[in-house]
């Protein structure tokens, strides 16, 4: 009879573990959050896109209004065309700027919209001109040490 019951609550504990496991990774996906309703999409070009995927959120002063739709590779103006979608709710200017950051170190990126002071808003199928690629950590530390290496170079030579 206590077999049986330790069974039973090794059970529970197991199930309640799963559970667990299963909210935790669709919070971590972006799966749970639907609190963006009816969007909008614009579009933005970029050099390089990093890490960012869809369904990223797209932030505006750190609050999340809407999430990226799709990422493509334009293969004849060789660069990422990414589709955005902004809740409805918020309208942002023609020259709003799109950033791509990261959040921490090494965490998820998301592209950040910075509102400039044009009087006409972006509407469904427009395009985000100014934009500004991901910082890609490899490239940063390869140029510092390029550029280390080089003013060593100078030292040497005088």
């Amino acid at each position: 009879m206590e077999r049986v019951k330790l069974d039973i609550w090794v059970g529970i504990f197991v199930a309640l573990g799963i559970i667990a496991m299963f909210y935790m990774a669709t919070r971590v996906g972006n799966l749970t959050s639907n609190d963006v309703k009816e969007t909008y999409e614009v579009k933005a070009y970029f050099e390089n896109i990093g890490g960012l995927k869809p369904r990223a959120a797209v932030k505006a002063s750190g609050v999340v209004v809407g999430r990226i739709g799709s990422i493509v590779f334009d293969p004849e103006a060789f660069h990422a065309v990414v589709k955005i979608n902004i809740d409805e709710r918020y309208s942002f200017p023609t020259d709003t700027f799109a950033n791509i950051y990261t959040a921490g170190l090494l965490g998820e990126q998301y592209l950040s919209l910075e509102a400039g002071g044009d009087e006409v808003n972006l509407k469904a199928g427009d395009l985000i001109v100014h934009t500004q690629d991901a910082v890609v950590l490899e490239k940063l530390i390869s140029q510092f040490l390029y550029n280390s290496a080089g003013e060593d170079d100078d030292k040497d030579k005088d």
